[in-house]
């Protein structure tokens, strides 16, 4: 199978990262998208994140009726931090038969240069990208990798405007699928 990989804390997931993955599953060459969780990007700085399990358990409502979309915590039960390069080794040791595909924002494509053991990466995998819409310079290396942009839909969501949103009071119910929702208001997340 080919398994395209959607890297992300999902804290919380919400409708732009579904129709991300669900654009990945039917209208590209990949048999199933797996949703990442991840547990903290060494990229980015620590910030107020919900526990592992419960993101987890958010991403596995919201794909609960996608039967191409899955929730993933592989990277739970890698050393921290958690860096692309060995998920995707740690991968292709557990599940020998298939062929992971990165799915990644533009905006993410352009700090591709920072990543761990990036020339390994760009060597070994392909690359899919969705835009969005950025202010920097896109990136530019067209001398190696297999990096194919796809154009799926540009969403303007983000987890941290919807956790800022819920802070406040606001209504949010819109951007999130109703299960994460329900789940979200339940146990008080984020308020």
């Amino acid at each position: 199978m080919k398994i395209g990989l959607y890297f992300g804390t999902f804290n919380p997931i919400h409708v732009g990262h579904l129709i991300i993955a669900n654009h990945f599953a039917e209208h590209s060459d990949l048999d199933q998208v797996w949703c990442v969780v991840t547990p903290q990007n060494p990229l980015k700085q620590k910030q107020s994140i919900l526990d592992n399990r419960q993101r987890f358990h958010m991403v596995e409502l919201a794909t609960n009726n996608y039967p191409k979309i899955k929730p993933s915590d592989i990277e739970f039960e890698l050393n921290q931090p958690n860096y692309t390069i060995h998920t995707l080794a740690y991968l292709e040791e557990k599940y020998p038969g298939n062929n992971f595909v990165l799915i990644m924002g533009e905006d993410n494509l352009i700090s591709l240069h920072k990543w761990k053991n990036v020339d390994i990466l760009l060597d070994r995998y392909p690359i899919y990208v969705y835009p969005r819409k950025i202010n920097s310079k896109p990136f530019n290396d067209t001398t190696k990798g297999d990096i194919k942009k796809v154009g799926a839909p540009i969403i303007e969501i983000s987890s941290s405007s919807i956790r800022k949103s819920i802070k406040e009071g606001k209504n949010i119910r819109p951007l999130l699928p109703e299960s994460v929702w329900v789940y979200l208001d339940e146990m008080n997340f984020y308020k």
